[in-house]
C-alpha cells in the first residue's frame, strides 16, 4: 500500500524537471510521427509531372506519399517488374485495390495524393526491381523508382502469449501486425469478468491508468467469453503500439489484471496505413462503439450521457434501456455539490409510442409532486415558458433508446433555467420513471434518481469514461436458490465463478467482479454456527501477493462488503473483525489465513445462462489447484458475537456472504418453509452432516 506525497515547498521546478527528463526518455523510445515505412526513394520524373516518395510498408505493400500525375496519358497504370529497366514485361498493380479482381481504371490526375499499393499475384518486394508509372499503349515509362539492394521492409512482430492470471485467459502467440493492429489467435476467456476489456498502457505492470481498446467488433462493451477464437483488435485514436508498454485483459471496476503481454519498443512493425484487413473467426454481433468525445455513465451505468459543445449550444445524447412509456431525465442539479431535485433544470426525453418519434421537453422542478400547472415537476411550456430543448435525432436499437437534443448554454428564462458553464464542472442529476397519461414525467418516479453528487464538465474536450450500459432484463433467468450449511464444523473455502445472473449478484444484491467464495464447493452458502463452539475453515484462496487476482485471504467480520485490507484506516475501524486478521508490532493489520490457490474454473465459457440449477453449473466446472497447502482458520465463536456476520476476502470486496450465529439449541427455520424448524441440539455430529445436505436440497426445492 503506497501513498502520494506532494513535493516540498519550493521543489516544484525540480520535480517538473525530473518529469521532463522522464518524458524525453519515453519520447525517444517511440517511433517518430508520421511514419510511413522504410524509404525506397523518390519517383524519377520523365513525363506528365510524375512526383512522389515511395515507402516499403511491408514485404508486399508500398505507400506513395504526395503522388502527382497530370492524368493526360490514355493508358497509364502503376507497373512493377524484375527486369533491369521498366519494360512491357512488367505486371500491372491494381489501383484502387478494389479492382484487383477485374480491370482497373486508367490512372486519373493527382496533385498531392497518398496512395497505398498492394503488389499483385503474391509478389513481394524482393521479387521486383522497380516500380513505374507506365503507359501500356505506347510502352512509355513516365517515372520510376528502383528497389534498393538489401532492403528490409518492416515486418509484423510475434510476441509471447497472454500471461495466464485469471478467468481462464490464454492465447497463442500474439502478433503486432502493424502499428495499431494486434492479432490474438486461439483466445480463451471465460467471460465471467463483469467489467473486463482489452486494455493498454504504460508502466512495468498493467494498472488503472490505461486505455480501453475496442474488441474485434469495434465495440467497447465488456468482453464476452472466447473459446479458441482468432481475433484482431485495433488501438483507438492516434495511439500506436509504440506508445504503450503492454496489452492486457483488465477489469476496470475492480482493477484486476486477468493477463497481459509486454510490447517491446524495438518493434519495427509496418505503419498502420490501412493495409491490414481486419478478419475474425467470431460471428457474435455486438453494439458498435460510438466515438463521441465526451461520455459519462451514471445511475449505476444505466444511463449514458454524451455531450459536445456547438457554439452557444450544447448537444446532449442520452442512452438507456427504457421500457415502454418510460422516460429518462438529465440536467443541472438544483444545488451545487449535491443532487437536488428542487430547483433543478432538466430535460425529459422519451419515445412517444403514439407517433413513434423521440420527444424532449425542458422541465422546471419547484415541488416534488405532479405538475398542477403552477407547481411541481412541470414542463416549462405548462408554466408559460418555452421549451429550449430541441430534438436532433433518436433511435431504438437492441433494446436501447438513444435520443439526441440541443439546448442553449445560457439561461434564456432565468427563473426556470440554469446556465451551463464551460469553465468548470457542475453538479448534474438524472432519473428514470414512467410517464403519466399526459405523457409527462410522474413526480414519484424521481425516487429512481442520482443519490450522490455527480459532476460533469461541459467544456471538456475528451472526457470519455463510458464502457457500456448495464443490462436490465426483467424476464431474465431465475437465480439459483441460496444454499445453507447447518451443523458443519469443518469447511473448505475455495474460489469459483460468481454464476452470472443466477449467482452472486441476484443472491446478495451486491455487484460482483466475476468470482466468489465456494464453501464446501457451494456458491456462497449461508452458514449457521453456534456460540461457544469451534470451527475450522481450510482456506485455499491464494498466497501470491504479487498477483492480486489470485490472492484472497479469508476473514470473518460484520461487513457485508469485506475488503478490509483495501480500506482506509477510518473505514477499517467501522468493521468488527472476528477471525482472520492480526496486527503487527506497529499496529498495521495483516491477513492470517493465506493458503494455496484452488479455483473452480470453466471447462469452456461461462455456462450460467444454460444451467437451470447450480448442480448443472458445477458439471461445467473443473477444480484447479496450485502447489502448497491450505491455510487453517480456527474460530471459536464468542458469546458476544452478533447474530449475523460474514465470511469475506481481505483484499477484495464482495466475495462472501452470511454466517448466522445462534445460541445452542436454537430452533432454525428451514429456508422457504416457515412452518418447519430444526433444533441443533437434537442432532448428533454425524447426523448434522446429513441434515446440512437435506437443507441444501430442500432450499432448492422450495424456491
Amino acid at each position: 500500500m503506497g501513498c502520494k506525497v506532494p513535493p516540498p515547498r519550493g521543489s516544484l521546478p525540480h520535480f517538473c524537471a525530473i518529469l521532463l527528463v522522464l518524458n524525453a526518455g519515453l519520447a525517444a523510445s517511440r517511433r517518430p510521427e508520421p511514419y510511413f515505412g522504410r524509404v525506397i526513394g523518390r519517383l524519377t520524373q520523365y513525363a506528365h509531372g510524375i512526383r512522389g516518395t515511395v515507402y516499403a510498408v511491408d514485404e508486399s505493400t508500398v505507400f506513395v506519399r504526395g503522388f502527382a500525375y497530370d492524368g493526360t496519358a490514355p493508358d497509364a497504370f502503376f507497373w512493377v517488374g524484375d527486369t533491369h529497366q521498366p519494360s512491357p514485361e512488367g505486371t500491372l498493380v491494381p489501383y484502387p485495390e478494389d479492382y484487383a479482381s477485374r480491370d482497373p481504371p486508367v490512372l486519373t490526375a493527382h496533385t498531392n495524393s497518398d496512395i497505398l499499393l498492394r503488389l499483385p499475384g503474391g509478389k513481394r518486394l524482393r521479387d521486383i526491381r522497380w516500380i513505374s508509372v507506365w503507359c501500356r499503349r505506347f510502352t512509355v515509362n513516365f517515372g520510376d523508382v528502383f528497389i534498393p539492394a538489401g532492403l528490409e521492409p518492416p515486418r509484423p512482430r510475434v510476441l509471447p502469449e497472454f500471461k495466464r492470471l485469471a478467468h481462464g485467459l490464454r492465447s497463442g502467440n500474439i502478433s503486432v501486425l502493424d502499428a495499431k493492429t494486434f492479432y490474438i489467435p486461439n483466445l480463451h476467456y471465460d467471460g465471467a469478468g463483469p467489467d473486463a476489456y482489452f486494455w493498454v498502457g504504460n508502466g512495468s505492470e498493467p494498472n488503472p491508468f490505461g486505455t480501453k481498446v475496442p474488441n474485434e467488433m469495434n465495440s467497447l462493451n465488456p468482453l464476452r467469453g472466447y473459446q479458441g477464437e482468432d481475433i484482431e483488435i485495433v488501438l483507438p485514436g492516434k495511439m500506436t503500439a509504440y506508445d504503450v508498454d503492454w496489452l492486457a485483459v483488465w477489469c476496470v471496476e475492480y482493477r484486476h489484471n486477468f493477463g497481459h503481454v509486454y510490447i517491446p519498443k524495438d518493434l519495427d512493425v509496418p505503419p498502420a496505413l490501412g493495409q491490414t484487413k481486419i478478419t475474425t473467426s467470431s460471428t457474435t454481433s455486438q453494439t458498435p462503439f460510438s466515438a463521441a468525445n465526451n461520455c459519462k455513465e451514471i445511475l449505476d451505468k444505466r444511463l449514458q450521457v454524451r455531450w459536445e459543445l456547438q457554439g452557444d449550444h450544447v448537444q446532449i445524447t442520452l442512452s438507456a434501456r427504457l421500457r415502454k412509456e418510460q422516460y429518462m431525465a438529465f440536467g443541472l442539479s438544483g444545488a451545487e455539490g449535491r443532487p437536488a431535485m428542487l430547483g433543478a433544470d432538466v430535460v425529459v426525453a422519451y419515445w412517444d409510442s403514439r407517433s413513434n418519434q423521440p420527444r424532449v421537453s425542458d422541465y422546471t422542478i419547484t415541488h416534488l409532486a405532479q405538475c398542477d400547472g403552477e407547481l411541481g415537476v412541470c414542463p416549462d411550456l405548462r408554466l408559460g415558458g418555452s421549451n429550449d430543448a430541441v430534438v436532433v435525432s433518436g433511435s431504438q436499437k437492441g433494446g436501447i433508446t438513444t435520443i439526441t437534443y440541443r439546448r442553449p448554454l445560457a439561461a434564456s428564462e432565468p427563473v426556470k433555467d440554469k446556465e451551463i458553464l464551460t469553465t468548470r464542472s457542475q453538479s448534474v442529476i438524472a432519473a428514470f420513471g414512467p410517464l403519466n397519461n399526459r405523457y409527462e414525467a410522474n413526480a414519484h418516479s424521481f425516487m429512481d434518481t442520482t443519490r450522490t453528487d455527480v459532476q460533469l464538465d461541459f467544456g471538456a474536450q475528451s472526457d470519455n469514461t463510458c464502457i457500456g450500459l448495464a443490462e436490465e432484463d426483467a424476464s431474465g433467468p431465475e437465480p439459483w436458490p441460496t444454499r445453507v450449511l447447518v451443523g458443519v464444523s469443518n469447511f473448505t473455502a475455495r474460489i469459483g465463478p460468481a454464476g452470472g445472473k443466477r449467482g452472486y449478484t441476484p443472491i446478495t444484491g451486491h455487484p460482483s467482479w466475476g468470482i466468489a467464495w465456494y464453501i464446501n464447493d457451494l456458491l456462497i452458502p449461508e452458514i449457521y454456527v453456534e456460540r461457544g463452539k469451534s470451527y475450522v475453515f481450510l482456506v485455499e484462496g491464494g498466497d501470491d501477493r504479487t498477483n492480486p487476482a489470485k490472492f484472497h485471504p479469508f476473514y470473518i467480520s460484520d461487513s457485508s462488503e469485506g475488503g478490509f485490507g483495501q480500506k482506509k484506516e477510518e473505514d477499517q475501524r467501522k468493521q468488527r473483525v472476528f477471525a482472520g486478521v492480526a496486527y503487527d508490532n506497529e499496529g498495521y493489520p495483516y491477513p492470517t489465513t493465506v493458503g494455496r490457490y484452488c479455483e473452480w474454473t470453466h471447462k469452456s465459457t461461462d455456462q450460467w445462462a444454460a444451467s437451470k440449477t447450480f448442480e448443472e453449473y458445477m458439471q461445467t466446472l473443473q477444480l484447479e489447484c496450485g502447489d502448497g497447502e491450505p491455510a487453517a482458520l480456527n474460530w471459536t465463536v464468542a458469546h458476544e458475537t452478533p447474530d449475523l456476520v460474514y465470511y469475506q476476502c481481505y483484499t477484495h470486496n464482495n466475495l462472501g456472504w452470511k454466517i448466522h450465529v445462534v445460541d445452542p439449541g436454537t430452533a432454525i427455520h428451514i429456508p422457504g418453509d416457515k412452518s418447519a424448524i430444526i433444533n441443533l441440539a437434537a442432532f448428533s455430529p454425524p447426523s448434522l452432516f446429513i441434515l446440512s445436505a437435506i437443507l441444501v436440497t430442500m432450499t432448492a426445492l422450495t424456491r
